[in-house]
């Protein structure tokens, strides 16, 4: 399995593309934006799903779009799975959420259904495990590869820091608690995939943010 990030948006959101050489298929996790470039780096290949983190702008506010725009190019579904139900009401106000960073092109984003807690997904593959991770916002969601040693994250956990929990619906605690039982029991060589900024490891956070001493 291929995995890559694509920058997209004007807040530099990682949008991860993942995708089996053999068969050509793909699923893309948090397309934020910029959909005509995700377009282009997805040529050639067949999604089956599109996954989402959580329901913040950045990361959800190109999903109806991508979706839309490869539903016309493949000619058959493309699934639109993800966050968490609690993350509902942040879906459901992209459009808003863009206005408030004067940003525009973005659109509400409408999951076929909300992923839960401990739920296995067989994509490419691979088992893909679902875990809550609150805190950043209410419904967020990781996904876990056990097999090739890979966490997607979002905007849990990155290189030497934790999400942003300043928001009336923020919770730090519950962040912070939700990394160490979900993500510090990986192995230590596992691969976090945040959703901004460069990858890292499962040891190197655990050894060396400050936040999770």
């Amino acid at each position: 399995m291929r995995v890559r990030t694509v920058q997209v948006t004007p807040l530099r959101q990682n949008c991860t593309v993942m995708d089996d050489p053999a068969t050509g298929h793909a699923v893309v996790v948090d397309p934020g934006g910029d959909v005509d470039v995700l377009l282009a780096a997805l040529d050639g290949l067949t999604v089956d799903v599109v996954l989402l983190t959580h329901g913040h702008l950045d990361h959800a506010g190109g999903a109806d779009a991508l979706r839309a725009a490869l539903v016309a190019r493949q000619g058959g579904p493309v699934a639109l799975l993800g966050p968490d139900s609690r993350d509902d009401f942040l879906l459901a106000s992209i459009v808003n959420q863009a206005a408030a960073f004067g940003l525009t092109g973005m659109d509400n984003a409408h999951p076929d259904r909300a992923l839960r807690d401990g739920e296995t997904l067989s994509l490419l593959g691979r088992k893909i495990e679902v875990a809550l991770v609150p805190g950043h916002t209410p419904g967020h969601i990781v996904f876990i590869d056990r097999q090739d040693r890979l966490a997607i994250v979002g905007d849990t956990l990155f290189r030497g820091v934790i999400g942003r929990t300043d928001f009336a619906y923020g919770d730090q605690a519950a962040l912070v608690e939700g990394i160490r039982t979900r993500l510090l029991t990986l192995p230590d060589d596992t691969t976090v995939l945040p959703g901004h900024g460069l990858p890292t490891t499962i040891g190197e956070e655990r050894r060396t943010n400050p936040f999770l001493r």
